[in-house]
Protein backbone atom coordinates (compact mmCIF):
# COMPACT_ATOMS: atom_id res chain seq x y z
CA UNK A 1 0.00 0.00 0.00
CA UNK A 2 1.03 3.74 -0.87
CA UNK A 3 -0.01 6.48 0.86
CA UNK A 4 0.05 9.97 0.05
CA UNK A 5 -0.30 13.35 0.93
CA UNK A 6 -4.21 14.77 -0.23
CA UNK A 7 -3.29 17.58 -2.71
CA UNK A 8 -5.71 19.23 -5.24
CA UNK A 9 -5.41 18.54 -8.57
CA UNK A 10 -3.63 15.86 -10.67
CA UNK A 11 -1.61 18.04 -13.63
CA UNK A 12 -4.36 17.16 -16.46
CA UNK A 13 -7.21 18.39 -14.17
CA UNK A 14 -4.95 21.51 -13.56
CA UNK A 15 -4.28 22.08 -17.75
CA UNK A 16 -8.21 21.39 -18.10
CA UNK A 17 -9.38 24.15 -15.78
CA UNK A 18 -7.15 26.76 -17.45
CA UNK A 19 -8.17 25.60 -21.01
CA UNK A 20 -5.68 23.10 -21.78
CA UNK A 21 -2.69 25.34 -22.19
CA UNK A 22 0.19 26.47 -19.56
CA UNK A 23 2.02 29.13 -20.22
CA UNK A 24 5.36 29.20 -21.02
CA UNK A 25 7.14 29.39 -17.34
CA UNK A 26 4.55 27.33 -16.07
CA UNK A 27 5.59 24.64 -18.19
CA UNK A 28 9.48 25.35 -17.70
CA UNK A 29 8.91 25.06 -14.04
CA UNK A 30 6.58 22.06 -13.83
CA UNK A 31 8.73 20.12 -16.09
CA UNK A 32 12.07 21.36 -13.91
CA UNK A 33 9.79 19.67 -10.86
CA UNK A 34 9.29 16.70 -12.66
CA UNK A 35 12.71 15.77 -13.65
CA UNK A 36 14.06 16.59 -10.18
CA UNK A 37 11.72 14.25 -8.97
CA UNK A 38 12.58 11.32 -11.52
CA UNK A 39 16.13 12.61 -11.23
CA UNK A 40 15.78 11.43 -7.13
CA UNK A 41 14.09 8.26 -8.34
CA UNK A 42 16.80 7.10 -10.87
CA UNK A 43 19.45 8.34 -8.51
CA UNK A 44 17.90 5.65 -5.78
CA UNK A 45 17.73 3.30 -8.27
CA UNK A 46 13.68 3.12 -8.73
CA UNK A 47 12.30 3.60 -12.42
CA UNK A 48 8.57 4.78 -11.85
CA UNK A 49 7.35 2.85 -15.53
CA UNK A 50 4.03 5.07 -15.76
CA UNK A 51 4.60 8.74 -15.85
CA UNK A 52 1.51 10.66 -17.08
CA UNK A 53 -0.56 13.96 -16.20
CA UNK A 54 -2.55 11.97 -14.57
CA UNK A 55 0.17 11.32 -12.21
CA UNK A 56 1.85 14.13 -11.55
CA UNK A 57 -0.08 15.63 -8.48
CA UNK A 58 -0.59 19.69 -8.12
CA UNK A 59 -0.75 21.96 -5.07
CA UNK A 60 -3.14 24.66 -6.84
CA UNK A 61 -1.81 27.00 -4.47
CA UNK A 62 1.94 26.82 -4.25
CA UNK A 63 2.00 25.23 -7.93
CA UNK A 64 4.41 22.54 -6.23
CA UNK A 65 3.86 19.16 -8.20
CA UNK A 66 4.66 15.70 -7.17
CA UNK A 67 5.01 12.35 -8.60
CA UNK A 68 2.55 10.06 -7.59
CA UNK A 69 0.98 5.98 -8.53
CA UNK A 70 3.99 3.72 -7.86
CA UNK A 71 1.76 0.56 -8.41
CA UNK A 72 4.35 -0.13 -11.83
CA UNK A 73 7.33 0.87 -10.57
CA UNK A 74 10.15 -1.16 -9.76
CA UNK A 75 13.88 -1.04 -8.64
CA UNK A 76 16.99 -2.07 -11.11
CA UNK A 77 19.81 -3.53 -10.66
CA UNK A 78 22.91 -4.53 -12.76
CA UNK A 79 22.59 -6.49 -14.93
CA UNK A 80 19.00 -4.85 -16.03
CA UNK A 81 16.22 -7.90 -15.69
CA UNK A 82 13.56 -8.99 -18.42
CA UNK A 83 10.81 -6.84 -17.64
CA UNK A 84 7.21 -6.58 -18.93
CA UNK A 85 6.52 -4.69 -21.32
CA UNK A 86 2.77 -3.74 -20.44
CA UNK A 87 3.81 -0.60 -18.52
CA UNK A 88 2.85 2.92 -19.40
CA UNK A 89 -0.23 4.12 -19.92
CA UNK A 90 0.54 4.01 -24.34
CA UNK A 91 0.27 6.94 -25.24
CA UNK A 92 3.47 7.98 -23.03
CA UNK A 93 4.87 4.48 -24.15
CA UNK A 94 8.24 4.50 -25.29
CA UNK A 95 9.00 2.94 -28.62
CA UNK A 96 11.59 0.34 -27.10
CA UNK A 97 8.66 -0.67 -25.40
CA UNK A 98 5.69 -0.94 -27.78
CA UNK A 99 7.95 -3.22 -30.04
CA UNK A 100 8.06 -5.82 -27.32
CA UNK A 101 11.36 -4.68 -26.07
CA UNK A 102 11.76 -6.72 -22.02
CA UNK A 103 15.33 -5.20 -21.97
CA UNK A 104 14.98 -1.48 -21.05
CA UNK A 105 15.50 1.06 -18.06
CA UNK A 106 15.35 4.08 -16.85
CA UNK A 107 15.07 6.16 -20.45
CA UNK A 108 11.53 5.03 -20.32
CA UNK A 109 10.95 7.83 -17.92
CA UNK A 110 12.38 10.16 -19.85
CA UNK A 111 10.38 9.85 -22.62
CA UNK A 112 7.20 10.00 -20.65
CA UNK A 113 8.97 13.18 -19.32
CA UNK A 114 9.44 14.22 -23.08
CA UNK A 115 5.70 13.15 -23.94
CA UNK A 116 4.49 15.53 -20.89
CA UNK A 117 6.71 18.15 -21.85
CA UNK A 118 4.93 18.69 -25.28
CA UNK A 119 1.49 18.02 -23.76
CA UNK A 120 1.74 21.04 -20.81
CA UNK A 121 3.21 23.54 -23.91
CA UNK A 122 0.67 22.15 -26.60
CA UNK A 123 -2.72 21.56 -24.59
CA UNK A 124 -3.09 18.00 -26.20
CA UNK A 125 -1.18 14.58 -25.92
CA UNK A 126 2.10 13.98 -28.83
CA UNK A 127 0.96 10.30 -29.77
CA UNK A 128 -2.64 9.60 -28.96
CA UNK A 129 -3.67 6.21 -30.11
CA UNK A 130 -6.08 3.31 -29.99
CA UNK A 131 -3.73 0.55 -29.89
CA UNK A 132 -0.09 -0.18 -29.24
CA UNK A 133 0.56 -0.30 -33.25
CA UNK A 134 -1.60 2.90 -33.55
CA UNK A 135 0.53 4.72 -31.13
CA UNK A 136 4.01 3.81 -33.18
CA UNK A 137 2.12 4.94 -35.73
CA UNK A 138 2.06 8.37 -34.60
CA UNK A 139 5.18 8.30 -33.27
CA UNK A 140 6.38 7.36 -36.90
CA UNK A 141 3.97 10.27 -38.64
CA UNK A 142 5.76 12.96 -36.58
CA UNK A 143 8.83 11.87 -35.71
CA UNK A 144 9.97 9.96 -38.81
CA UNK A 145 9.73 5.92 -38.92
CA UNK A 146 13.18 4.91 -36.91
CA UNK A 147 16.07 2.93 -39.25
CA UNK A 148 19.38 0.91 -37.67
CA UNK A 149 21.20 3.60 -39.01
CA UNK A 150 19.60 6.11 -35.74
CA UNK A 151 18.59 3.36 -33.38
CA UNK A 152 21.54 0.19 -33.83
CA UNK A 153 19.23 -3.10 -32.82
CA UNK A 154 16.19 -2.15 -33.71
CA UNK A 155 15.61 -4.79 -36.42
CA UNK A 156 16.22 -7.26 -33.80
CA UNK A 157 13.12 -6.10 -31.46
CA UNK A 158 10.59 -8.54 -31.84
CA UNK A 159 7.81 -6.38 -32.62
CA UNK A 160 9.74 -4.45 -35.43
CA UNK A 161 8.68 -5.30 -38.88
CA UNK A 162 10.80 -3.74 -41.94
CA UNK A 163 7.43 -3.73 -43.59
CA UNK A 164 6.22 -0.81 -41.18
CA UNK A 165 5.34 2.73 -43.66
CA UNK A 166 8.26 4.91 -44.20
CA UNK A 167 7.84 8.32 -42.57
CA UNK A 168 9.89 11.43 -42.76
CA UNK A 169 10.17 13.79 -39.37
CA UNK A 170 7.89 16.87 -39.75
CA UNK A 171 9.71 18.90 -37.09
CA UNK A 172 8.70 19.96 -34.16
CA UNK A 173 7.97 23.49 -35.72
CA UNK A 174 5.18 21.64 -37.46
CA UNK A 175 4.26 19.51 -34.22
CA UNK A 176 0.98 21.07 -32.90
CA UNK A 177 3.09 24.44 -32.31
CA UNK A 178 5.36 22.98 -30.10
CA UNK A 179 8.39 24.99 -31.20
CA UNK A 180 6.55 28.25 -30.90
CA UNK A 181 5.22 27.31 -27.47
CA UNK A 182 9.17 25.64 -26.17
CA UNK A 183 10.94 28.40 -27.79
CA UNK A 184 14.79 26.52 -29.52
CA UNK A 185 15.93 25.60 -25.95
CA UNK A 186 13.18 23.60 -25.12
CA UNK A 187 12.63 22.65 -28.28
CA UNK A 188 16.36 21.03 -27.99
CA UNK A 189 15.54 19.06 -25.22
CA UNK A 190 12.61 17.59 -26.24
CA UNK A 191 14.66 16.43 -28.83
CA UNK A 192 16.74 14.79 -26.63
CA UNK A 193 14.44 13.47 -24.16
CA UNK A 194 12.60 11.78 -27.72
CA UNK A 195 15.44 10.34 -28.69
CA UNK A 196 14.44 6.65 -30.37
CA UNK A 197 17.72 5.50 -29.17
CA UNK A 198 17.23 4.66 -25.79
CA UNK A 199 20.95 4.99 -24.90
CA UNK A 200 21.48 8.38 -26.72
CA UNK A 201 18.42 9.86 -24.73
CA UNK A 202 19.42 12.15 -21.88
CA UNK A 203 19.17 11.59 -18.16
CA UNK A 204 17.56 13.36 -16.20
CA UNK A 205 20.45 14.57 -14.62
CA UNK A 206 21.68 16.00 -17.50
CA UNK A 207 18.25 17.30 -18.32
CA UNK A 208 17.95 19.50 -15.60
CA UNK A 209 21.49 20.59 -16.57
CA UNK A 210 19.99 21.96 -19.36
CA UNK A 211 19.96 25.79 -21.02
CA UNK A 212 16.00 25.57 -21.36
CA UNK A 213 16.28 25.92 -17.13
CA UNK A 214 18.96 28.34 -16.96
Amino acid sequence: MFVFELLDSDLKKYMKSLGGQLQPVQVRDFACQMLKGIEFCHSNRIIHRDLKPQNLLIDNKSLVLKIADFGLARAFTLPIPQYTHEVVTVWYRPLEILLGSKLYSIPVDLWGVGCILAEMATGSPLFAGDSEIDTAFKIFQKLGTPTEAVWPGLSKLPDFKPSFPKWQPKGWANIQNTSAQLGPTGVDLLDQLMRYNPSARVSARAALQHAYFA
